[in-house]
């Protein structure tokens, strides 16, 4: 059984009153109007004001990177940690904040049947992937900063190598409810890292204080990945910040490469609201 998207969880950018489901054009009660795109199945929910560019969000040829490298299962061990534990606290109404292509917000779909799940995120090309590999979750191009939600409608918030956003994930969160954050461990991706510099450099990995909420545990998740494919390699690279943080000689190092080892290392921080 998949979740439902019936009764849906996103409401107006406008005047914060819930939008309809299950029509191209969603409205509110107020008769505001927002387009669901055919090719991708979300709707654009990000004002004006917090558009900041023309093209907000990840690239186009940045999110066809992470796609093929996710899709190709590489960090798996992850994903799969994450519907676990999401599974385990048994959630109502999820959202997955800065949720990409929908790599992970369709295992949590599918560790969670009858759920409603939505995703939001400011990459249109990101949303269009996720819209057509995910259509049991509802999805809206708008900011973290600024959730197209109500006070108080979720239970859980995932939130994987995004900006944080605590005061707006405490806003949408009812009381009790949890916040799963996602980052880098302290090698994670050792090996590239290994060949794009000279000293390479662990990552920072402190349990943040957030306001409004209470830390409860962390869960590591670890492995070593070998890419033989020159292609995922380079997928690789460009899904990382690393892409435009080096230089020419060391990407050129890296993408000559025939085969790459490299350590993968996340931390999930459980937050309960307070």
């Amino acid at each position: 059984m998949s979740c439902s998207p019936a009764d849906g969880l996103l409401t107006c950018p406008n005047c914060g009153k819930p939008l309809d489901l299950g029509a191209p054009t969603r409205r509110c009660p107020n008769g505001h109007c927002f387009d669901r795109t055919a090719r991708g199945g979300y709707v654009h929910l990000l004002r004006q004001a917090r558009r900041g560019s023309a093209d907000p969000g990840d690239s186009a040829a940045m999110c066809q990177a992470r796609t093929r490298f996710l899709e190709g299962n590489w960090y798996a061990p992850l994903r799969d940690r994450v519907a676990a534990e999401a599974a385990a606290l048994a959630p109502h109404d999820v959202l997955d904040a800065g949720c990409g292509e929908g790599w992970y917000t369709r295992a949590l779909c599918e560790a969670l049947p009858g759920a409603r799940v939505c995703g939001v995120d400011l990459s249109k090309y990101a949303l269009r992937h996720a819209g057509r590999t995910c259509p049991s979750a509802e999805f809206a191009v708008a900011s973290i900063f600024e959730l197209p939600l109500a006070d108080r409608s979720v239970d859980l918030v995932t939130h994987l190598f995004a900006p944080m956003a605590d005061r707006e994930f405490a806003r949408v969160l009812r009381p009790g409810g949890h916040l799963m954050t996602v980052t880098p461990g302290a090698r994670h991706l050792w090996g590239l890292k290994a060949v794009l510099y000279e000293k390479p450099y662990e990552n920072p990995t402190e349990v943040r204080a957030l306001g409004g909420f209470t830390f409860e545990r962390e869960i590591a998740v670890g492995d070593t990945i070998t890419l033989t494919d020159p292609r995922d390699i380079e997928a690789l690279y460009q899904m990382t910040p690393y892409a435009w943080k080096t230089g020419k000689e060391a990407a050129a190092r890296l993408l000559a490469l025939p085969r790459l080892e490299t350590e993968i290392s996340f931390q999930i921080h459980l937050y309960r609201k307070n």
